[in-house]
């Protein structure tokens, strides 16, 4: 594969990205895919604003418009990217990303710990099961334990005092939103949602399980669904490119 990369997949979420590894895996096979990442440090603020303009700082580098991929609040960022530098984004695929941008499995913990008369402990174990599934023992503590890594290091803007409502926009570049029909966090209604924000050429595919990570579970039959929407807007954009250069002859 080329050094130059087609396609980006944004983490804002370091500590979730085992969950990322297969999906990358299967797509590098076939494109140039590379993976950028931020990590917030405790001394910076809860915000994807610092994000943003890291984003921009790599984007500015590459010589063409990429492929952007994101799952849950890595993924909303790609979508404030693409609102603001269209001309630097060639489509935008968004993984567990709800139609209110603001919900990620973050305002999912912290309104359950707000409405659950339990710990801490207990509402994260309950919230593996919710996002994978029943797992044996050793699983359940790793899991819990990256969740409480995530919850140090990701620039989720969601707090306990206020879980964030935000409305998406039309974007003039190709869009793609996948879920999982049994998503406990970003539910079929919520993926649902984004049908009357799609423009004609955007795509809308919903997996019959997997969860949250649905495309940790089923990275193949993602893989699949990601690269023919990346093919159809690699054909359309050479169609619109011959059609420009026919124009120009006359």
């Amino acid at each position: 594969m080329s050094s130059i990369p087609t396609a980006l997949w944004l983490s804002v979420s370091p500590a979730l990205n085992r969950f990322n590894r297969p999906l990358i895996k299967k797509i590098s096979q076939q494109y140039s895919l590379a993976l950028w990442e931020y990590e917030q440090t405790p001394d910076e603020p809860i915000t994807l604003d610092v994000a943003l303009v890291l984003l921009q700082d790599y984007c500015k580098q590459l010589d063409h418009p990429v492929n952007l991929i994101g799952h849950g609040l890595s993924g909303w960022l790609g979508m404030i990217y693409a609102q603001r530098y269209p001309e630097r984004v060639n489509s935008l695929t968004l993984l567990s990303v709800g139609a209110n941008l603001g919900v990620d499995w973050q305002s999912y913990y912290y309104a359950l710990l707000k409405s659950l008369p339990c710990d801490r402990y207990t509402i994260l174990t309950q919230i593996v099961y919710s996002l994978f599934g029943r797992q044996c023992p050793f699983k359940t503590e790793l899991f819990i334990y990256l969740l409480e890594q995530d919850l140090l290091s990701s620039p989720s803007p969601n707090t306990l005092i206020e879980q964030l409502s935000v409305t998406p926009e039309v974007i003039s570049v190709p869009l793609f939103v996948l879920g999982s029909k049994d998503d406990m966090v970003i539910s079929s209604y919520q993926l649902n949602a984004w049908k009357p924000w799609l423009k004609s050429g955007d795509v809308f595919w919903e997996c019959q399980e997997g969860k949250h990570f649905f495309h940790y579970l089923n990275p193949q039959e993602v893989s699949d669904k990601v690269a023919l929407f990346w093919e159809s807007v690699a054909t359309d954009n050479q169609v619109r490119n011959q059609k420009s250069e026919v124009r120009s002859c006359f």
